[in-house]
């Protein structure tokens, strides 16, 4: 469906960002404390916890082109994307509950199984949300500024998102002396806010409007050889899904990292929240800048600058390991500045890749480039969970169950410390590098549009 040529109303954009309270829950709330509630309150041991979690998302990856596909093939059918969107925003409160819900007293190695099956349950449920929720902005305005407008406001509200899911939901949590009710509780409330604004996004998506440049209906084998191709024939899309997804692995280390830093770092178990704040605070207040930023200097241009001051600032943390203390929020903050545009950027990059994919190509995939783009971010952020259980299982990591008290070993302390500070700098180093590949500026997407338009008025 080509995008739409007028002005982005500020319902539609209002709509839009409200989905991110739904993806900020989901994308915070599972890699803050499910690695720390398999470990330290189920005894499961740290690589296990790790494949766990890993399994489930390693599972996102592979289904995620394929629905990435059947959307596209659901516009062409029924000119929206909205009816999967809908089943994933009703279906992901039921399993994200589930997965908190393991009974008390059940055997490490049952409850890790338990966990597993309900979390793969639940991912599923929110790619079947996510992956045509990411191909909307591409469809909704073809305008250079709007789409970064459009992605500022969601990423501000992600950022709230990850706010008040981060920092409330392990205090819910603590609310509670049973670790297993606080547990329950906790995902019972996230669940359901989770599922209403994911519910209140998929008003945004077009409804009886077919497209006539979607794929028609083939096989399953379809759904891969799209995102293949998406990838083979964009140098665009390969170089902004690498940076996004090393920063996702960045990103998604210091956040399954962020509570073993808090108990055993700082020696404040509820420290976390003060960690999320930190963070999320300068986030929210910058991810503005970065949209002015960006109108200056390019998109581009724009997300490089934030990613190295992410990085830097993700550096200077190492000094946890010999002087651990109050001085912490303040690099934290800076990088939370870094990180509003570290994702309000890429997104706003990305449907301008597919725009002028479909306008080189003449075709539409938006679909197709969602779900290859969903299955890196999911990639990415399961794979830092797995880099801190490989670090926490090298260092010496000891596990607990419930109120169990245990001791960790200094090396292993330092290696929580490295994990959330040097390993997470050079994964940002690395994206820069693959940034620098990225072709498209301004003057491409302006002129895509004009072209669009001038087609549109000779027909």
């Amino acid at each position: 469906m080509a995008a739409s040529e007028r002005t982005l109303s500020r319902g539609v954009v209002a709509r839009y960002a409200i989905g991110s309270i739904g993806t900020g829950g989901f994308a915070t709330l599972p890699g803050l404390v499910l690695v720390y509630y398999l470990t330290d309150t189920l005894g499961v041991t740290a690589l296990v916890a790790g494949l766990v979690v890993t399994a489930a998302k390693v599972w996102d990856v592979v289904i995620d082109p394929w629905i990435g596909e059947r959307s596209d093939r659901a516009l062409a059918r029924t000119g929206t994307r909205r009816t999967w969107m809908i089943v994933g925003a009703l279906t992901l409160p039921v399993g994200f509950v589930l997965t908190f819900a393991v009974p008390s007293g059940l055997d490490p190695g049952a409850s890790g199984v338990w966990v597993f099956l309900a979390f793969l349950t639940t991912a599923t449920a929110f790619s079947l949300f996510q992956v045509p929720y990411i191909a909307l902005p591409a469809e909704l305005t073809a305008d250079y500024d709007a789409r970064t407008r459009l992605l500022t406001w969601r990423v501000m509200v992600l950022t709230i998102a990850i706010l008040l899911f981060g920092a409330g939901g392990p205090e819910l949590r603590s609310a509670f002396s049973d670790e297993h009710a606080g547990y329950l509780v906790m995902a019972l409330v996230a669940g359901l806010v989770i599922g209403a604004g994911m519910l209140v996004a998929t008003s945004t998506a077009a409804r009886g409007a077919r497209s006539t440049d979607a794929p028609p209906g083939r096989d399953i084998r379809a759904g891969y050889a799209e995102g293949f191709a998406a990838l083979r024939r964009s140098a665009a899309f390969r170089a902004l899904l690498a940076a996004f997804v090393l920063q996702g692995l960045a990103t998604g280390l210091m956040l399954a990292g962020a509570q073993f830093v808090a108990t055993w770092v700082l020696r404040d178990e509820r420290a976390v929240t003060l960690l999320f704040v930190a963070l999320i605070a300068p986030a929210v207040l910058c991810a503005p800048v970065w949209q002015v930023v960006a109108a200056r200097v390019g998109k581009e241009r724009g997300f490089a600058l934030a990613s190295c001051l992410f990085g830097v600032a993700a550096l200077s943390l190492v000094g946890m390991i010999w002087a651990p203390g109050a001085w912490v929020y303040a690099p934290v903050a800076l990088a939370g500045a870094g990180y509003a545009g570290m994702q309000s950027l890429p997104m706003a990059m990305l449907p301008d890749v597919i725009s002028h994919d479909a306008r080189t190509h003449g075709i539409g995939r938006a679909g197709s480039f969602g779900g290859v783009w969903t299955a890196g971010e999911t990639a990415g952020m399961a794979l830092g969970a797995t880099a801190l259980t490989i670090v926490l299982a090298i260092t010496g990591y000891v596990e607990s169950t419930g109120s169990q008290t245990v001791t960790q070993t200094p090396v292993a302390v330092a290696g929580i410390a490295i994990s959330f500070s040097v390993i997470p700098a050079l994964l940002v180093a690395a994206s820069l590098v693959a940034l620098r590949r990225y072709p498209l500026r301004r003057s491409d997407i302006e002129a895509d549009a004009a072209a669009t338009t001038t087609e549109a008025v000779a027909s």
